[in-house]
């Protein structure tokens, strides 16, 4: 089981470093609906290309291609000839503009249309610092997505992950493109496993700061922190539960590496242990009901994902195929089991269909890591290996679409993706 251990600490040991973020996608999904992006009127004299940003965050879905709009700047106000958006096989036409206000705000506006009947289908205003002119673009990238797909929009949530430059740590929290990058922590020891809670405010993680393995919880807004875990030997791979009252971890308190609850509710509360072996039980993952955890353990003889009740019970193996699978991660409906598993060597990104256990192999990189869904279950976020630097990748569910948010220069690490914002 120390092979397990192994992946977390190279995840450790890479050198890397924050540079901008830039995304490029690739792939060609089975059924796309197209949609025009015109260039919104007035964006070129703001700070962020709204239009841009947009058609980007609905590319990088998979469900929504872009069409050829050069030549175009059309408004809110104004209705098109649908015409030429026919001509052009869209489906769907967005436009829009911004304006600077007397304040200093921008009033970011929009309109969606079907081309196809020629309707209204709706529309948005909102007037943002400039700041905010990107998290304005990704709510009406989330509007759009809705509109047409009927599933909603994720591209306004954020995502975590940890960066290493020479001999600092850092946590960093950024939109779900990889953009407007925050640091929530530096330290000069290691930070792994970063995981958001339910509602979106807090991160739980581990620190090497005490030279060993303890967990804490960090308040995003604030900064402010409390350390929640610290008992004897290691503490690691913290989990929340869907209420946000409780962490699944890992201690070794009592010998081996065992699954524990820690009612985090409750001031000074003892971890109760809820699976008895004496294998290697680790990387815990709540199912969303929060009745069931998935976990990683060797007792087979190799690491494989196996479920318990959060009651106790005896464990059920879930994965069969290949001798060395680890790193799941569920989708908030349910039906998916994302995990990486290594085939001849290569470490690559799985999805499992829980209800008919079909397994599809959705990379074709060979150091796949840390896969974590979004929030609609339409796509997952991981780090993996491109040209021998570390990537940020996201893909879609059955590995059609991808995106690659890589730095200019260095690597990135253990991303997680954040809840819908509450």
């Amino acid at each position: 089981m120390k092979k397990i251990f192994s992946v977390l600490i190279l995840v450790l040991l890479h050198t890397v470093a924050w540079a901008q973020f830039r995304v490029e996608v690739s792939g060609v999904g089975l059924t796309q609906i197209p949609i025009a992006v015109a260039a919104f009127r007035g964006e070129d004299a703001a700070t962020q290309k709204i239009s841009a940003i947009v058609l980007a965050d609905l590319e990088r879905s998979g469900q929504l291609r872009g069409v050829d709009t050069a030549g175009f700047t059309l408004d809110e106000t104004t209705r098109p000839d649908f015409s030429i958006w026919r001509h052009k096989n869209a489906d769907a036409l967005l436009s829009g503009s911004v304006a600077r206000l007397a304040d200093g705000r921008f009033d970011v506006r929009m309109r969606l249309w079907d081309v196809v009947r020629g309707q209204d289908l709706g529309s948005q205003s909102k007037a943002v610092v400039q700041a905010d002119l990107r998290l304005a673009a990704h709510e009406i990238a989330d509007y759009v997505y809705e509109k047409l797909t009927g599933d909603k929009g994720v591209f306004s949530t954020r995502i975590s992950y940890v960066t290493k430059r020479g001999q600092n740590f850092n946590l960093w929290v950024a939109d779900s493109d990889g953009d407007s990058a925050q640091s929530a922590l530096s330290s000069a020891e290691p930070i792994i496993s970063p995981a958001w809670s339910p509602n979106g405010k807090q991160l739980a993680y581990v620190s090497f700061e005490a030279r060993k393995p303890t967990i804490y919880v960090h308040e995003v807004a604030s900064g402010k922190r409390r350390l929640v875990a610290n008992f004897k030997g290691s503490n690691s791979a913290p989990a929340w539960s869907p209420d946000g009252r409780t962490l699944a971890l890992t201690l070794s308190r009592d010998g081996g590496s065992q699954l524990n609850l820690l009612d985090l509710s409750v001031a000074g509360s003892e971890p109760r242990r809820i699976a008895q072996s004496s294998s290697i039980d680790t990387e815990p993952v709540f199912t969303a009901d929060g009745k069931t955890i998935y976990f990683v353990s060797d007792r087979g003889g190799s690491p494989q994902i196996y479920r318990v009740s959060v009651a106790g019970g005896n464990p059920e193996r879930v994965t069969f195929n290949g001798s060395y699978n680890i790193s799941p991660a569920l989708s908030p409906d349910g039906r998916w089991l994302a995990y990486i598993s290594r085939v001849s060597g290569a470490f690559k990104l799985h999805v499992m269909e829980l209800s008919s256990g079909s397994i599809n192999a959705i990379t074709d990189t060979v150091a796949d890591e840390r896969p974590s869904f979004s929030p609609n279950s339409r796509m997952l976020i991981y780090a993996t290996q491109q040209q021998g630097k570390e990537a940020l990748m996201t893909t879609t569910v059955d590995g059609k679409i991808k995106a690659r948010l890589a730095g200019q220069t260095g690597d990135i690490r253990e991303p997680n993706w954040g809840p819908f914002q509450k």
